[in-house]
């Protein structure tokens, strides 16, 4: 591959995923406020609710606090994994995969279709690769959109881009040749 022209080039990193963001930032405002509240036990009464004294003993806030930090660091750390790496490659797809996950190859010539699709807003969109799921095969990191090509014996491809336009017009300008 040294030698060959790198048409497209795309990197996505686990830590981008928004869900999984959220989802990590939701538990480490969790562990603050049980830390805040370990280290204020009065009971609070408002109109809207009525929180109680703190049950457990004060060192347990503690472990709490810890908690929230390794979160964030974990969070912070994920910004820098490399999920995915997309290549187009004189003719051919090359996707990439986590660590010891096999590369995939896709020719470009046995593409019957490809359309650019947008994927359905969901809260457990998680990154995956190479997930074969309702005759589809799926690489997706995070975004909203993918390329779905179908092959000339019928497999169905999902890959998530951030660059969706540009990877399309790609495969079709090789489509055409």
């Amino acid at each position: 591959m040294p030698d060959e022209k790198i048409v497209f080039e795309e990197k996505q990193f686990l830590g981008l995923n928004r869900h999984s963001i959220m989802r990590r930032l939701i538990l480490a405002v969790f562990c603050f406020i049980a830390y805040y509240w370990s280290e204020n036990p009065k009971p609070v009464d408002t109109a809207l609710f009525k929180i109680g004294e703190y049950p457990g003993d004060t060192h347990y806030g503690q472990l709490f606090f810890l908690m929230g930090i390794v979160i964030l660091l974990f969070s912070a750390l994920l910004l820098f994994v490399l999920h995915m790496r997309t290549l187009v490659v004189s003719g051919v797809i090359l996707i990439d995969g986590l660590w010891s996950a096999r590369r995939v190859r896709i020719e470009i010539g046995s593409i019957v279709s490809a359309r650019k699709a947008r994927l359905k807003p969901s809260f457990f969109n998680r990154p995956v690769y190479n997930l074969h799921t309702k005759g589809r095969i799926r690489f997706y990191t995070y975004g909203n959109e993918v390329i779905e090509l179908t092959m000339n014996d019928g497999i169905i491809y999902r890959i998530g881009t951030q660059k969706a336009d540009l990877l399309l017009g790609l495969i079709q300008d090789f489509n055409r040749q």
